[in-house]
């Protein structure tokens, strides 16, 4: 089975191109995104 799966993604993902606004989106996201460390938890915070 996990062969029948493998040949088909690997054929579907070789057309596979994202728009130029779905690029952006997530570049201007991630440089907006900040993590800060505590002692015991994490914080992610969204900066606008």
């Amino acid at each position: 089975m996990a062969k029948l799966y493998s040949e088909n993604s690997i054929e579907n993902t070789k057309h596979l191109k994202p728009k130029d606004e779905t690029i952006n989106f997530l570049l201007n996201y991630s440089k907006a995104l900040d993590v800060v460390k505590g002692k015991q938890k994490k914080f992610e915070i969204l900066l606008n």
